[in-house]
């Protein structure tokens, strides 16, 4: 699966081990960054996680940044994104199951690598449900307000 993932300079350390585990796992990667632990601005790199979604860079996304709530709002800015933050297993599996979401956000002072793991592990596994849930989706990603 092509699968981008970004931060800000609070999640470094988890996204690097997160960007090993997926490629590890056989997955194609693209790091938006950043790279180093200098501050930046999580607004920036939730947009470029969202371009890539957007245009098809990427199936999957993943955000994160100190607690996950800014690059999360940052992301959903883009109506092609369905961008769920999550703390445990089941958030990330019905995020995928009923909301067909196509990025997870965690945050690295919330979330420990295992937990954070599991967490991507059950985004990746579970598929969209469809059915009853898709016209609720398909209002999701609506550029204009039902």
């Amino acid at each position: 699966m092509r699968i981008a993932i970004a931060s800000d300079h609070a999640a470094v350390a988890l996204k690097a081990m997160i960007v090993a585990w997926l490629r590890e796992a056989g997955h194609d990667v693209a790091d938006l960054g950043p790279h180093d632990t200098a501050s930046v601005d999580y607004p920036d790199y939730g947009y470029k996680l969202a371009a890539a979604i957007a245009s098809g860079a990427a199936e999957r996304g993943v955000a994160l940044c100190g607690s996950g709530i800014g690059i999360s709002i940052a992301v959903n800015r883009e109506p092609a994104c369905r961008c769920a933050l999550v703390g445990e297993p089941l958030s990330a599996a019905l995020a995928r199951e009923h909301n067909d979401a196509n990025v997870i956000a965690m945050g690295a002072r919330l979330t420990g690598e295992g937990m954070a793991i599991a967490c991507l592990q059950a985004f990746l596994d579970t598929p969209f449900a469809g059915g009853r849930h898709q016209h609720r989706v398909d209002k999701l990603s609506a550029k204009e307000s039902v």
